[in-house]
C-alpha cells in the first residue's frame, strides 16, 4: 500500500490539511470523506488509484483534523453548501483542472454540490452511500429511513448536543457499529480516525450541519447564493457513478434508487451485497475497481 504525504493549502477561509499520493501524476482524483470519519478512510482506495497512475488528494473537511479556519470571526457553518464551496475553493487553490471527484457521506454531498454549482469543474463524479436529490428538508422519506435518521433528530435536542460536545467518540462509534455489518473495523482504526474529531470546531460544525438540514438552525448568509442555486437540486451534467452498500444502516440503498432523471450524462448505480455504509473501508478493492472502470469507460475523458 502506498503511503501519503500530509500537506496543507490555504483557501479564502481555511487552512486545509490534506493527504497526497503520487504527487507528480498528471491526472487527479479528489477523495472527500464523510461523518464521522477522516481522510484516512481512503487509504486503500487512494493507494489503488495512485497505483493506476493518478495523483490522489484527500482533503480534511472543515471542523475535522488539522483543517482550521483562518479567522476567528468566520461563522462555524456546517451547512452542505459550505462544504461544496470549500471543495471548489480547495481545487482553485491547488489549480486542479477537471479532477475526478469521489465523495462518501458528507463528502458525496459536497462533491455533488460542487458540480451542481460549477458543472464543468470535474470530469467525473462518484457518490458513495448517498443518493442525489436528498438534501431538501421537505423531501419525502419513508418511516424506515426516518428511523435510520434518529441521530439527525437527536442532534436537534440539547441532549444530542451534549453527546456531540462531550461524548463525541462514543457517539461516533455507535454510528460505526450500527451502520454496517459487524467486524469491518479494528480498535486502532477507530482510535486513529477519532483523532480527527478533536478539532475545536468539530462539535459546532456537526451540530449546525444536521440542524440546518431540517430547518432547526439558521443558514449562514455567506452561502445565500449557493443555496439559491441548489434549490431545486440542479440536474447533474457530469458523468456520475453511485456506489451503495446493500446493508447500509444510515442511508438505505433505496434512497439512491430511481434518480436517473437528475443526470444528463452517463449515469450508473452499483449496489454492493453485504456491504454497509462504509464501502471504501468494507470493500475497498471492489470500490477501486468500480471507480477505475467507470472513469476509464464513461463518455467523458479524464
Amino acid at each position: 500500500m502506498k503511503h501519503p504525504e500530509t500537506r496543507s493549502i490555504c483557501t479564502p477561509l481555511l487552512d486545509v490539511e490534506y493527504l497526497c499520493w503520487n504527487a507528480s501524476a498528471e491526472k487527479t482524483v479528489i477523495l472527500v470523506h464523510g461523518w464521522p470519519d477522516a481522510p484516512r478512510t481512503w487509504l486503500q482506495v487512494a493507494s489503488d488509484l495512485a497505483d493506476a497512475g493518478y495523483r490522489v488528494l484527500a482533503p480534511t473537511l472543515r471542523g475535522f483534523g488539522g483543517t482550521r479556519f483562518l479567522s476567528a470571526e468566520t461563522p462555524r457553518c456546517g451547512q452542505l453548501s459550505a462544504l461544496g464551496q470549500d471543495l471548489l475553493d480547495f481545487m482553485a487553490a491547488l489549480h486542479v483542472d477537471k479532477p475526478v471527484l469521489v465523495g462518501h457521506d458528507w463528502g458525496a454531498r459536497a462533491t455533488a454540490i460542487a458540480v451542481g454549482l460549477q458543472p464543468e469543474c470535474a470530469s467525473h463524479l462518484v457518490m458513495i452511500s448517498v443518493g442525489y436529490g436528498t438534501n431538501d428538508p421537505k423531501q419525502t422519506i419513508s418511516y424506515a429511513q426516518t428511523k435510520n435518521y434518529w441521530y439527525h433528530w437527536y442532534m436537534a435536542t440539547q441532549r444530542g448536543a451534549d453527546a456531540v460536545e462531550n461524548d463525541r467518540n462514543a457517539f461516533s462509534r455507535y454510528m460505526w457499529d450500527t451502520w454496517s455489518p459487524s467486524g469491518w473495523y479494528s480498535e486502532d482504526d477507530f482510535k486513529q480516525t477519532a483523532l480527527a474529531f478533536d478539532n475545536p470546531d468539530w462539535a459546532e460544525i456537526v451540530l449546525h450541519s444536521y440542524r440546518h438540514r431540517w430547518g432547526h438552525a439558521k443558514a449562514c448568509e455567506d452561502y445565500a447564493a449557493q443555496e439559491a442555486a441548489l434549490s431545486p437540486a440542479p440536474k447533474i451534467l457530469t458523468s456520475t457513478l453511485v456506489i451503495h452498500g446493500e446493508s447500509d444502516g444510515a442511508n438505505h440503498p433505496d434512497t439512491s434508487k430511481g434518480k436517473e432523471a437528475f443526470f444528463a450524462s452517463t449515469y450508473e448505480r452499483v449496489v454492493l451485497p453485504g456491504v454497509g455504509h462504509f464501502p471504501q473501508k468494507e470493500a475497498p478493492i471492489e470500490v477501486s475497481k468500480h471507480i477505475l472502470r467507470f472513469i476509464g469507460s464513461s463518455t467523458s475523458n479524464v
